[in-house]
């Protein structure tokens, strides 16, 4: 608190500084135009807290011991107990292996915000020249505080958000807005922390630091950033439809048990057994597992992926949402037009504008326009610019005297109609004739430079030239990948803090669409409204970082998955949020930080590859789940009618926790799988898969009937040998069957991958031998393992065709 009669510090928002004068926002900080002692920005590091963005950090091992607790942990550690309650601590130790593999991929690829954090602290980690005890001195950004006096000068970065009291600046703003052209700031004026001063220099009050920051705001943002978790959603709704088939199947053998009077080991061993089964054991495994592979296929082609769920999930993108600086442009100022006025050349108009540029200066315009001389091969060698005046906001010019062939010249370039005004010797048509020309380079997006020099010996007989159009150009592949975006069922959207005229002229380029409209035009809708116009619009013009994080929420509250592309601070909430976030190779570390995919080179075709892989990776884990789903029906319905027949359970605990192994794990070759990616975003649906694997289930829990008998009443094994005559069943049908669901035509269709081939006929092998030899189980004769294994492989490719109709009718 201040002393009596001074306002009371406290945490105000930054645009609350922005109305008021110099002299009411130094009153209201309780400063001084000399600034602070250094006792004072110590106590208030107390009040506001230092100049830097803080995050959470959490414990590692809870991190990973949280990996065993939720739903599927729960019923893998009640199969675990209830193993050892019987005495079967083998298969116990199996099920806690599978438990620990999962956990260790798991936590090993967690990506949080944390860094994402980091990334920010780090850029805020600068110098700053601040005025304490009346006396300048260079300070780690991170003890400034508002009330504090700052300096900025050409090429500062702005250390924290601050009100200027002296100066005039040329500010870049895209890292935070979007805004690809520089904006001119004078006395009064907010710049904002994160910012680069590309021309002037000025006297500054800090208002806001750290986390009040606007570029603190982006960094909260990027914190509670977090999209849904598809990969977890299916992987409940797989568990929850697997456990109902279960549960169901245990109340009817419990009932059954219990008129039998069979005991209770029996009805736990069936209860264990009926877990293993029905629960998708490696099914976090081998997502990760099919998506590191996938990130693999993407590294070769130039994306970096440090999200692996986002891979998955960009097979669903329905919409693709592109931030337009930077990533469909080239965040670059270039000269996009040449225009000649009355007698002179388009050579003239450039040579006569380089010479108005300082050639080795920091001023973005004057680099832009040296850099197009260089490339229109302007010869200026016999030229001498004798004196330079750089740009000031209060004349909007910039000139040079120069001498060629002993005479001079002044040659002047900025803003058109301050230019044309030093002209004398235009008409009143040709004036109307040049602002025309503004107006229509401006309704396009253009910033205009008027060119003019001296003719003659009389310096100030000064001639228009012509006009120079600068633009930030798109990037050469913005328009293909766009369109094929499109042409993959994807929407693309444009975001852009940049004035709506830009946004319209850079949609029509790219052909992003025609109904680009202001964010301000959301206002007062509600949210449903809100997400009605989102869905309609093509882009949005002149927004800031929380209106893109809010679009994208928008949109996935209308069920849609999101692609946000980007490359600036600005990018980085919505990047995070987003299902697929794609940050460009020229972004700044915070939106690389925060985005799940990161594009190596430059471009942003690749973006497309990276749409096609996930639906390549789609179409390999829906291969898996079918396979999986299907063999949960058929396991499930076999021992319980095998339960019904016998009294006991068909399948050994041991034999259960083998073919988990054969069934589950070894089909991790589909993570190379032959696949063909889809025309339109897949979506999952469990519900359509659990009843088209219902159908293929259904006739293999008849092929079990059918090898229960012929066990029975042909061979007439004993219980335990029958036990091991099913589980061959089981782990030789599951093999062959992944060579039918996993074509979704016929399985002729197209050809399996190499891996999966031979991780299939290892499997075959080292079972049959298994089956022969015996060992950990019961041996039978080789011809009763071929018998099994030819059953196995004739029944399983005949109901083919029943599965093609399935698929068909499920939209598989």
């Amino acid at each position: 608190m201040s002393e009596q009669g001074k306002p009371s510090l406290k945490i105000r928002g930054t645009a609350e500084y922005k109305e008021l004068s110099v002299e009411d926002a130094i009153r209201l900080l309780d400063t001084t135009i000399d600034g602070l002692t250094e006792s004072e920005a110590s106590n208030r590091i107390g009040i506001f807290g230092p100049n830097e963005i803080t995050g959470k950090k959490k414990n590692p091992l809870l991190e990973f011991f949280s990996r065993y607790w939720g739903p599927m942990p729960w019923l893998l550690e009640l199969a675990m107990v209830l193993s050892i309650v019987l005495h079967h601590n083998l298969e116990a130790g199996i099920i806690f292996a599978l438990l620990t593999i999962n956990a260790v991929v798991g936590y090993t690829q967690a990506q949080g915000s944390q860094k994402a954090l980091e990334a920010l602290k780090r850029r805020l980690a600068i110098k700053a020249r601040v005025l304490r005890d009346g006396k300048w001195a260079v300070q780690d950004a991170g003890g400034i505080v508002p009330g504090d006096i700052i300096s900025v000068g050409l090429g500062d970065v702005v250390p924290a958000d601050a009100k200027m009291m002296t100066g005039e600046l040329s500010m870049d703003q895209s890292v935070l807005t979007g805004e690809s052209l520089p904006v001119d700031d004078r006395q009064s004026a907010i710049i904002y922390s994160s910012s680069i001063v590309k021309r002037g220099e000025a006297r500054c009050l800090v208002v806001n630091t750290g986390g009040n920051t606007y570029f603190g705001k982006t960094a909260e943002l990027v914190k509670i950033a977090k999209p849904k978790s598809h990969q977890e959603q299916i992987m409940l709704a797989i568990v929850r439809y697997m456990m109902y088939l279960g549960i169901a199947a245990l109340i009817v053998v419990a009932i059954d048990a219990v008129f039998l009077k069979t005991g209770i080991v029996s009805i736990l061993t069936f209860a264990v057994i009926f877990l293993m089964g029905a629960i998708p054991v490696a099914l976090p495994a081998v997502l990760t597992i099919v998506q590191a592979v996938g990130a693999t296929e993407l590294v070769r082609k130039g994306v970096l992926v440090t999200r692996l769920d986002s891979i998955e999930d960009a097979a669903s993108i329905d919409v693709l949402c592109l931030d337009k600086t930077g990533t469909i442009t080239q965040n670059k100022l270039s000269v996009t037009e040449t225009i000649p006025f009355a007698n002179y050349k388009e050579e003239d108009v450039i040579k006569v504008s380089a010479l108005a540029s300082e050639q080795s200066g920091k001023d973005a315009i004057d680099a832009t326009v040296v850099e197009y001389s260089k490339i229109a091969k302007a010869d200026l060698s016999l030229y001498e610019q004798l004196s330079f005046t750089p740009f000031e906001p209060s004349t909007k010019k910039a000139e040079a005297i120069v001498s060629v062939g002993g005479k001079r010249f002044r040659a002047i370039k900025g803003a058109p109609q301050m230019v044309m005004a030093l002209c004398k010797g235009l008409n009143e048509q040709a004036r109307a004739t040049g602002a025309k020309k503004v107006e229509e380079l401006s309704s396009k997006g253009y910033r205009t430079l008027g060119v003019a020099r001296s003719e003659g010996d009389d310096l100030d007989n000064i001639q228009f030239v012509g006009f120079l159009a600068l633009s930030d150009p798109p990037r050469p592949d913005s328009k293909d990948m766009i369109e094929g975006a499109r042409a993959l069922g994807v929407k693309p959207i444009m975001l852009t803090g940049d004035h709506i005229a830009i946004a319209r002229e850079i949609a029509r380029q790219v052909s992003v669409g025609s109904k680009i409209i202001r964010i301000e035009e959301l206002k007062g809708l509600s949210e449903e409204e809100q997400a009605k116009m989102v869905e309609e619009c093509d882009g949005f013009a002149e927004i800031y970082p929380e209106d893109k994080y809010k679009i994208v929420k928008l949109l996935q509250s209308q069920g849609h998955q999101v692609g946000m592309t980007g490359d600036g601070v600005n990018d980085a909430p919505a990047l995070k949020q987003a299902e697929m976030g794609i940050s460009v190779s020229e972004s700044s570390d915070v939106a690389k930080a925060s985005a799940s995919m990161v594009i190596t080179e430059p471009g942003i075709k690749v973006i497309i590859d990276a749409i096609k892989t996930s639906r390549h990776i789609y179409q390999r884990m829906l291969t898996w789940v079918l396979n999986k789903v299907t063999k949960v029906i058929q396991v499930i319905g076999l021992l319980t009618a095998g339960f019904f027949l016998f009294h006991d359970t068909v399948l050994s605990l041991l034999g259960m926790a083998l073919l988990i192994f054969a069934n589950d794990f070894v089909t991790m070759s589909l993570a190379t799988d032959n696949v063909k990616y889809t025309a339109n975003p897949n979506k999952w649906n469990v519900r359509n898969i659990t009843f088209a694997s219902l159908v293929i289930g259904a006739l293999m829990i008849a092929e079990g009937g059918i090898a229960l008998f012929i066990g029975d009443h042909y061979f007439h094994l004993e219980f335990v040998k029958l036990q091991t005559f099913i589980m061959l069943l089981l782990v030789f049908t599951s093999q062959f069957r992944v060579y039918i669901v996993r074509e979704r035509k016929y399985f002729w269709s197209s050809r399996p991958g190499r891996e999966l081939v031979i991780s299939t006929a290892g499997a075959l092998i080292v079972f049959t031998l298994l089956g022969i030899f015996g060992g950990i189980v019961p041996s039978l004769t080789w011809y009763q393992v071929l018998f099994v294994l030819g059953l196995s492989a004739v029944f399983t490719f005949a109901i083919d065709l029943p599965k093609y109709l399935a698929f068909k009718r499920f939209g598989l």
